[in-house]
């Protein structure tokens, strides 16, 4: 088809172009005020039904929109009047006891006579409330991304002052952004709502489990853990299932350690406790994280306090166990087995 060729059939009448015009503006949801040099409404078109209702020809903006709004828009204006440079607002209105928002185009008209003012308002209520959300989800992820940074920073300077070599350092700065990087691959997919322990468990323990082993050895209540939980949770793991694989139960391809969540409490308030218990080879083997060692700190006192909960890490002949309280503002027990 030729578009650079006028198309054929009779053309539009005025009439015809204005009917067109007003369905158009009833589609798009467009209103048209149209006021004198005085700031009078004399004519509007597709008003909304509230706005329909308050107007009549020769009304103000105070008559639509309420005084407030009314004395903020006279003066914005009566400044387009003046300088014929457009201008754009914002209002707010009770309907039917919901707050809508509305935004004007405002635009002086008129040649060198007197000059009056077009004015092009849409409700944009859905469109602000959906910025408000982006914004408000932009600040979350900026504080989780701050605390996420922080939480690297923590794992890089602690892992550096227990390593005498870089090869040490990177293998085990590595394994540790590596379990990071498991529990926030279920925070993101659950659209940062937290994480099921169960899940979290299987991602730390997935890469050192032996296939010979049966399966992973996690029990009782799969609490729903919020964001911040599962993060210092999933490290706590790691730091354990890491030393089982390289000291203890793990490495010999023992299946003798279990996790196991319970119902408990803390300061009076409801809680969970999770508790890890490994099998030693050794019967007699007292086995020890060196007092200074990252993987203790992180044990004892990095998680529990990020928590907000308490810890004991018991290092007995033949036995690793740990147990940490978590109180419930970290969990919610969505279905008890």
């Amino acid at each position: 088809m030729n578009t650079t060729e006028p198309l054929s059939g009779m053309p539009f009448t005025f009439e015809g172009k204005a009917a067109m015009m007003e369905r158009a503006l009833g589609s798009a949801g467009i209103s048209i005020l149209c006021q004198d040099a005085r700031l009078s409404i004399f004519y509007a078109e597709n008003l909304p039904p509230h706005f329909a209702a308050l107007f009549a020809p020769g009304s103000s903006d105070a008559v639509l929109f309420g005084d407030a709004h009314g004395r903020y828009l006279t003066a914005l204006k009566q400044k387009v009047l003046e300088t014929g440079i457009p201008n754009n607002a914002e209002v707010e209105v009770d309907v039917d006891g919901e707050r809508r928002t509305y935004e004007l185009k405002i635009q002086r008209t008129g040649g060198r006579g007197e000059h009056g003012l077009l004015s092009v308002m849409a409700e944009v209520t859905e469109s602000r409330h959906r910025e408000k959300v982006l914004k408000s989800l932009l600040r979350e992820l900026s504080h989780r991304s701050k605390n996420l940074l922080a939480i690297i920073q923590g794992i890089a300077t602690q892992t550096a002052r227990n390593t005498l070599s870089l090869d040490s350092f990177l293998l085990k700065f590595r394994g540790r952004l590596q379990s990071l990087s498991n529990s926030q691959d279920l925070i993101t997919d659950s659209s940062w709502r937290g994480a099921y322990l169960f899940e979290l468990a299987e991602k730390q323990f997935a890469p050192y489990w032996p296939e010979t082993a049966g399966s992973m050895p996690i029990y009782g209540i799969n609490a729903h853990l919020t964001p911040n939980a599962a993060v210092h949770l999933g490290l706590a793991l790691h730091e354990l299932i890491v030393n089982s694989a390289s000291f203890g139960a793990i490495s010999g391809g023992a299946a003798s350690i279990t996790l196991n969540c319970r119902e408990a409490m803390i300061n009076d308030r409801k809680a969970i406790e999770v508790a890890w218990a490994e099998v030693l080879h050794d019967q007699a083997e007292v086995h020890e994280f060196s007092d200074n060692s990252f993987g203790r700190t992180v044990l004892e006192r990095v998680v529990p306090s990020s928590v907000n909960g308490k810890a004991e890490l018991n290092l007995v002949p033949g036995r690793i166990e740990y147990r940490l309280t978590i109180p419930e503002t970290e969990f919610e027990i969505f279905k008890r087995v």
